[in-house]
């Protein structure tokens, strides 16, 4: 099976202009661009033919180029990073069975998570959409809280049925879990990790249904899919002790970098 990783990067981020080029110092105080970290894990994905950088900035492409990265130029219309994968589609040198989106904000999504994904739909053909979560440990959540206190959007919550197919994703917390403090690593809420893996069929589909309600309210791509009927496959993965958390604010940078330096990446 084919498999090729789209990042879709656009610099004009309503909430952070600019941010796939936004530096990110690592443990030995090196920095690379946000874009860079994200290719990088994209890159060091096993059994993956093809990573491209997708984006329709002149910016971001010669930044992508600089550090190596193959680009695709896609529109400036497009809503969101599906559309922009199914756009890129289109331009690809081969017919590809598997996309995996991999947005260009997660640096620290770890290699077993696109893995993990890309198995799962490699087990079972019939899938067309997948995407991970993660449970949310204690610190996770904490930060979720903060972050809605402080009315900051940060990352999505999932939840999911008894067959693992989503029953819906918010910016909220969701399910409600009280105000008390969170503890312990086995909090109910999952964390939705932002890649998705889809079949080349899907994408078309998406592109076909007009944006929906609920996914404008939500700043979500993903529930398009879902108010559409089309069913998506939530993949359960583990963290290992590692933090996972996407650069959606500027105060995400102190997060992240505190991170890589925690971690030793370079």
């Amino acid at each position: 099976m084919s498999t090729v990783i789209l990042i879709p990067a656009r610099y004009a981020s309503t909430r952070y202009p600019g941010k796939p080029l936004v530096p990110l110092h690592g443990a030995t105080g090196i920095a690379k661009s946000l874009i860079q970290r994200s290719w990088e894990v994209a890159k060091a994905t096993h059994g993956v033919d093809a990573v491209y950088v997708c984006t329709d900035d002149d910016r971001i492409a010669n930044a992508a180029k600089a550090f190596g990265a193959d680009v695709l130029m896609t529109s400036e219309f497009a809503k969101n990073g599906t559309e922009r994968c199914a756009e890129a589609v289109s331009q690809l040198p081969e017919d590809t069975d598997l996309v995996v989106n991999l947005q260009g904000d997660a640096p620290l999504t770890p290699v077993w998570f696109l893995t993990a994904l890309i198995d799962a739909m490699k087990a079972d053909p019939e899938l067309p959409v997948a995407t991970p979560v993660l449970r949310c440990d204690a610190e996770t959540l904490n930060n979720f809280r903060e972050d809605r206190r402080a009315r900051r959007v940060g990352g999505t919550t999932a939840v999911f049925n008894t067959h693992g197919h989503a029953l819906y994703f918010s910016k909220e917390v969701v399910p409600y879990t009280g105000d008390e403090p969170a503890t312990g690593d086995n909090t109910p809420v999952f964390h939705h990790v932002g890649v998705y893996a889809y079949r080349p069929a899907a994408l078309k589909s998406y592109m076909s249904w007009p944006e929906g309600t609920l996914e404008k309210l939500e700043g979500l791509e993903q529930l398009r899919f879902l108010e559409n009927g089309q069913s998506v496959a939530c993949v359960q993965v583990e963290g290992r002790g590692r933090v996972f958390w996407e650069l959606n604010n500027p105060v995400d940078v102190e997060r992240i970098e505190s991170v890589l330096k925690k971690e030793g990446t370079e």
